[in-house]
């Protein structure tokens, strides 16, 4: 399902069995980030490696730290060095000390209705991490990227533990992928800018990630 991108209320659902998944999401994301085309971008991947179906964000910032992006997009939270609950504050601090200007997309499991397991959201606006499990945690993002990992309603912290590894995988796959395709979209969008308005983006300090 594909609401216009005008629309303050972006919301773009993609199943991860389409074989297009991760071009229609990186389309998305493209088309969200293209009116950000000055400031640097945070990936920021929220989630444990403790918990099968949580796992999720970190397993995206893992394959996304090994691909080659552009310089300009930081990835913070993998299996390595997690973002989750009990550090989600002080990581936020540190990001937004690094770069205050940076366009932050967040990366979550979520937990959804059975017929939408598998499924994956780009929205514009902030993700409320630990809304399924009744954590109360800060809203992170410009925009994110959820994938519904397992079914919603009832006893949801041991349905996230007995989530499926494959399912999880394959949509961290799928999301890192779209990443990945975003952010060669959106350099050769930069590269077209600088052409046309004789910016050189490589010689200001958010290019480099300072």
């Amino acid at each position: 399902m594909l609401r216009p991108f005008a629309n303050k209320q972006l919301e773009l659902k993609i199943d991860r069995n389409n074989p297009f998944a991760s071009i229609e999401l990186a389309h998305g994301i493209h088309s969200i980030l293209s009116n950000h085309v000055q400031k640097s971008i945070a990936i920021i991947c929220i989630g444990t490696d403790r918990s099968t179906g949580d796992s999720l964000g970190p397993l995206v910032g893992t394959f996304l730290k090994e691909r080659s992006l552009p310089s300009y997009f930081s990835v913070f939270g993998t299996l390595a060095d997690p973002i989750h609950a009990v550090n989600l504050v002080d990581k936020l601090k540190r990001i937004d000390e690094r770069n205050p200007h940076t366009f932050k997309l967040a990366v979550d499991a979520c937990l959804g209705r059975r017929q939408n397991i598998g499924s994956i959201y780009l929205k514009k606006g902030p993700v409320k991490p630990g809304a399924g499990v009744n954590k109360t945690l800060p809203s992170v993002g410009d925009a994110h990227i959820t994938g519904i990992v397992n079914i919603a309603g009832f006893m949801e912290f041991h349905v996230l533990q007995n989530t499926r590894l494959y399912l999880v995988m394959e949509l961290a796959k799928t999301i890192a992928d779209g990443i990945y395709k975003a952010g060669m979209l959106i350099e050769l969008n930069r590269k077209r800018y600088e052409k046309y308005t004789n910016i050189n983006y490589s010689s200001l300090s958010f290019y480099k990630g300072k």
